[in-house]
């Protein structure tokens, strides 16, 4: 079995995929499920052992020996927490991680001013858009971040835009305003609140949703070919967003995961398949 890791600032998310490691290349209208998927915090410092730990009851959730994973990749964009992933998956996996970045030899041009800056996340999101879409696509990455990632039909990463995530701004705005409450990130049933909860729900939702819609407008403009591009979200509040956005034509919650297991299998050599 395969298992990945997707290191986000805020969040970790697990995927295992019932992958046979060296047993020829997947086939990407085919690939091997999603087994299983775990979400942990990131922003604790964790040792090799307690990652170790929680590995194994991770897989003793999901009914799957530790013995079982025959493969492990990793995208991260905290090299904090990279260093002691990897001891944990070398001392109790047995298993040497394919670490995913920029430097990796991946069918991905980077078509920007400094390629070697480009995060894990984003590279990982247009390889597997790039392989399962065969089309020009727009990737919205609904994280700590929101990122938008365009990549060409022919696999050539254009860059993007980045700006602040959802969560991120609501809790920014939250933690600068005394009498503002938390919420809950759910939409409410008009934009015209008639609460506190309400407004601030109206304003983060919809607000979030049309600056969505706003800057997938500017990058369409700005595309290089005639081809409208596909617009698909991810990421835990993507399908939260997609509702009440006008420009997202597609969710695809584990579109890293999928990367990864792409990504993963390009680097053991056993290729992909069309």
């Amino acid at each position: 079995m395969l298992l990945v890791f997707d290191v986000g600032n805020t969040e970790t998310t697990l995927g295992l995929f019932d992958a046979p490691a060296r047993r020829g290349a997947p086939a990407v209208d085919a690939l091997p499920p999603l087994v299983a998927s775990w979400r942990i915090t990131t922003d604790v410092a964790r040792t090799p052992d307690e990652f170790g730990l929680l590995l194994h009851g991770l897989l003793a959730s999901a009914r799957r020996p530790i013995g079982a994973i025959e493969a492990v990749a990793i995208g991260s964009v905290v090299p904090p927490i990279t260093v002691p992933l990897v001891d944990a998956c070398k001392r109790y996996l047995s298993c040497t991680p394919s670490v995913i970045d920029a430097r990796t030899a991946l069918p991905i041009a980077l078509d920007v001013d400094e390629p070697l800056t480009v995060g894990a996340d984003r590279l990982i999101n247009t390889l597997a858009a790039s392989m399962l879409y065969r089309r020009d696509t727009i990737a919205v990455d609904l994280g700590t971040a929101t990122t938008f990632d365009c990549i060409t039909a022919d696999g050539r990463f254009l860059g993007g835009v980045i700006m602040p995530g959802v969560r991120t701004m609501a809790e920014t705005l939250v933690r600068r305003t005394s009498k503002l409450p938390a919420t809950e990130i759910v939409a409410p049933a008009r934009a015209i609140g008639r609460r506190t909860e309400e407004c601030i729900r109206a304003g983060v939702v919809f607000g979030a949703a049309d600056a969505i819609d706003g800057l997938v407008r500017r990058i369409r403009a700005e595309w290089p070919t005639d081809t409208a591009p596909l617009v698909v979200a991810t990421g835990g509040l993507a399908e939260t967003l997609a509702p009440h956005c006008t420009t997202i034509d597609r969710v695809e919650p584990h579109l890293t995961l999928i990367g990864l297991q792409l990504a993963e299998a390009l680097v053991a050599g056993r290729g992909t398949s069309a």
